[in-house]
């Protein structure tokens, strides 16, 4: 794919995703720090970032900056560090509408300047809440369909495009001591109930955001799909790394693996040419293929000792320092920057399985965590889901009582 090819194929990828000219670069700082600021991220999984963060951490000329890595749990990490403490002062994590409600995090829009029209309009509606914005993406991610066109041939199955087929194909693939496909050791419960939403014409919110997407008999079809692949024998479960991983697929556990996109370097080294890439497929006609498409973003502390301080530290890293964004995005993994000036410089992504994947986020991509889904909801369709895939229960009665959660949750929220 040439370079010409590229920069039109991101172009498209802007367009679907809001994005519009960029403009020139506010490189005023506000405020300035004394003392120390902390900043956390979670523990990419990719060789590299660590060193890359603290050393982006330790060219900050405003203050000095501790960088915390966090393996495990970060999410409830930073969810009791929100709630209780001036630490972190920085954070990586996608919005969340209660933290802006119990003003746990404070507005960023100020730091954006003149590069507002460069970032992607989506990603920054999704880290926006009651007009303001609360966060500013570092990178785009997406989660795809990986395959083996070698195993698919010997099969005799062709690449899936629709539920029924990927449910068959995962029993067909399954041989010897390869399964039909990872989504995870949960069985897909947690990456794929999105994109089950999605494939029968559905989502987690309705369209104006004020009520469960999920209110209808579609639902209960489509996550009565994930109990057939469950009960066909041929998911791997229990595999020694979960989803994010791609040890399964390379390792050759598995078949099929629905993954991050930043993996896709690891894949193509153990596998070459036999890879192939798909979208979640669709439930019919009716319904969609979809990829879910989102960023972490960085995040201001309101309980920080210096608010302002960190808010200057998080516009140098990632408005003004155009570099670091470029090589945290594509020098470790595939990912798509989140800003379209810099979007060409992503070479791992101009052909192959990288201009497919860029493909679906064009035609395909879905916002996969509005910052005005409720925790408490995701938890109730979460169980609802795998009560549903993994034991059996009636997939009417747990959505509906899942509903009912929903509503209520989002109802408190409006309070």
């Amino acid at each position: 794919m040439g370079a010409e090819l590229s920069r039109r194929s991101f172009l498209a990828v802007a367009g679907l995703l809001g994005l519009t000219t960029a403009c020139g670069s506010d490189t005023g700082r506000e405020g300035s720090a004394e003392g120390t600021l902390r900043h956390w991220y979670h523990a990419y999984g990719e060789d590299g970032v660590q060193d890359a963060v603290r050393r982006y951490a330790a060219a900050y000329p405003g203050a000095r900056v501790e960088v915390q890595w966090n393996p495990g749990d970060y999410d409830s990490k930073v969810l009791t560090a929100l709630q209780n403490s001036a630490v972190p002062d920085v954070f990586e994590a996608q919005v969340k509408v209660d933290w802006v409600r119990q003003r746990q995090v404070v507005p960023l829009d100020d730091l954006l300047g003149g590069t507002r029209e460069d970032f992607v309009g989506t990603l920054l509606e999704s880290q926006t809440v009651d007009g303001a914005l609360y966060g500013i993406p570092q990178a785009i991610d997406t989660q795809v369909l990986y395959y083996r066109p070698s195993l698919l041939e010997r099969a005799g199955v062709a690449p899936p495009r629709t539920v029924d087929e990927l449910v068959e194909a995962t029993r067909r693939l399954t041989a010897g001591g390869v399964r039909g496909l990872f989504a995870g050791n949960d069985g897909g419960v947690g990456v794929l109930t999105a994109p089950l939403l999605w494939s029968a014409g559905l989502d987690l919110l309705s369209e104006d955001g004020e009520a469960p997407g999920f209110d209808d008999p579609r639902a209960a079809t489509a996550f009565g799909k994930l109990r057939e692949l469950h009960q066909g024998g041929g998911l791997l479960l229990g595999a020694p790394t979960d989803w994010a991983d791609p040890g399964a697929f390379v390792d050759g556990l598995a078949a099929m693996q629905w993954t991050g996109l930043w993996n896709l370097p690891k894949i193509t080294e153990a596998h070459g040419d036999d890879v192939g890439v798909l979208p979640f497929p669709r439930l019919d006609d009716a319904g969609a293929d979809s990829v879910p498409v989102g960023a972490f973003s960085a995040m201001v502390n309101a309980r920080s000792a210096d608010v302002d301080a960190a808010k200057a530290y998080v516009k140098w890293l990632w408005v003004e320092q155009a570099d670091h964004q470029v090589e945290f995005a594509t020098a470790f993994g595939a990912h798509l920057p989140a800003r379209k000036s810099l979007a060409e410089r992503a070479e791992s992504l101009r052909d192959g399985p990288g201009r497919d994947v860029v493909g679906f986020v064009t035609d395909s991509g879905r916002i996969a965590s509005p910052a005005r889904w409720p925790a408490r909801a995701n938890t109730a369709l979460s169980d609802a889901v795998s009560r549903i895939a993994r034991e059996g229960a009636g997939a009417e009665g747990e959505l509906r009582a899942a509903v009912e959660v929903a509503k209520a949750e989002i109802d408190r929220q409006d309070r």
